[in-house]
């Protein structure tokens, strides 16, 4: 396979998931806001700086309003992880790479940018954004299960799951990150209206994990066992772990790999080390930095080793 339709492959599925992650948080987070008690300030800038875009929404919109931050997360086209962006995106590299997939994933992402923009002022508009956006997610998982269903389990697949995975396992880092700094200040033990048990659920179900982590859990919903089930939690298609996992079985199906699987197979076992269950309050966020470095350096090692116009060293 030429190096680049495997890099357009894994940014396809890179996008995808984005496209699909951004919809999710923007829904959950609008029900979160109606559910928090009085005296919290938690505004819509948050989701700014939990994809790390403060700079280029600052250059564009004067005001961190609801109605800013919204059309900047669903329709920039300057913002690479707008909706938006990601679907276009996705949509030019399968339509460059449409040898190398089935011919369904063309029609299908063509029908879920139609739907995008042809519906776009329903989904900057407050009473008619959650079923735009629920549908952007439709789209989403159309089009991966049909790629996961008729992919063949060549070369190919294993780019696009590199992709999905890496990009996952970032974004499940950073809505982490996000439940993290609502609650810093506001301990829920002392809170009337249980604040942890509202960030934390709202957090769990923007990674649809709020059914796997109480079928798992079978007791209420704590900061604590929430991070654990996000982070470690080996069987959740969505934890960091299991991404992972996922990101070291797909590496050891291609050629030339052996230096970034050992490379993924040691930040493997030391992952979670650093996580001190005494003390997770104080050294989470820090530690969801040094994940989120971790990840990026996983993304440099596969472009340098397969996506590179310098071929690697011989391993």
């Amino acid at each position: 396979m030429l190096s680049r339709v495997a890099e357009r492959i894994y940014w396809s599925a890179r996008y995808l998931e984005r496209a699909e992650n951004t919809a999710r948080m923007i829904n959950v987070y609008s029900k979160m806001l109606l559910d928090l008690p009085d005296g919290v300030d938690i505004g819509w800038y948050n989701l700014v700086a939990l994809n790390s875009a403060q700079q280029l929404f600052e250059r564009k919109f004067e005001s961190r309003d609801e109605h800013s931050v919204i059309r900047f997360l669903i329709a920039d086209r300057d913002y690479s992880g707008s909706v938006l962006s990601s679907l276009q995106m996705i949509r030019e590299n399968i339509r460059t790479t449409r040898d190398a997939l089935p011919s369904e994933a063309w029609e299908q992402v063509n029908e879920s940018a139609i739907y995008a923009t042809s519906h776009l002022e329903e989904g900057l508009c407050r009473s008619h954004r959650y079923d735009y956006l629920d549908g952007i997610v439709r789209c989403c998982q159309q089009l991966g299960g049909m790629l996961d269903t008729t992919m063949r389990r060549d070369a190919g697949w294993e780019f696009f799951r590199l992709g999905r995975n890496l990009e996952r396992a970032d974004m499940t880092t950073r809505i982490l990150d996000a439940g993290a700094s609502m609650l810093q200040g506001h301990p829920g033990r002392e809170e009337p209206l249980n604040l942890v048990q509202i960030v934390c659920g709202n957090v769990l179900r923007s990674a649809s994990a709020y059914q796997p982590y109480r079928r798992v859990i079978k007791g209420p919903v704590r900061s604590r066992q929430v991070v654990r089930f996000l982070l470690e939690d080996e069987l959740f298609p969505r934890s960091v772990a299991h991404c992972i996992d996922q990101m070291i079985d797909a590496v050891g199906a291609l050629p030339r790999q052996r230096r970034v699987l050992k490379m993924l197979k040691c930040e493997r076992r030391h992952l979670f080390v650093a996580l001190d269950e005494d003390n997770l309050d104080e050294t989470l966020r820090d530690h969801l930095n040094t994940l989120q470095v971790q990840i990026a350096e996983f993304h440099e090692a596969f472009t340098h080793n397969w996506f590179s116009l310098e071929r690697p060293e011989a391993q």
